[in-house]
């Protein structure tokens, strides 16, 4: 996994959909919504972009590398093309995910 983000709660406030939403943009993400019910996993994989998982409320943890990061309300993890990873909803709340992908360059790096 490439980067994970905390939020900070002293410095930026409540973590909200909006604030999550804009701080993927700047950064050049396509962002898409989606809601994950309590039990969903999505099994190892990949992407053929470099992507982004913000949480906005639930817990949703992603593996990768041999390492487990669990990601509640404010958490943002940055996850490089190719990089196989797998992940869940935990406990009994649904995820509220912002999904982000960077498109790739115009010259297909």
């Amino acid at each position: 996994m490439t980067g994970l983000e905390r939020w900070d709660h002293a410095r930026d406030g409540e973590p909200t959909e909006s604030a999550l939403r804009r701080r993927l943009e700047e950064r050049g993400f396509r962002v898409v919504r989606y809601v994950y019910p309590p039990g969903t996993v999505f099994l190892t994989h990949a992407h053929d972009a470099d992507r982004a998982d913000a949480v906005v409320t639930g817990k949703l943890r992603l593996s990768a590398n041999g390492q487990e990061i669990d990601l509640e309300a404010g958490d943002l993890l940055c996850v490089a093309r190719g990089t196989p990873h797998r992940a869940e909803v935990v406990g009994d709340e649904p995820v509220v995910s912002l999904d982000a992908e960077r498109p790739r360059s115009a010259g297909g790096k």
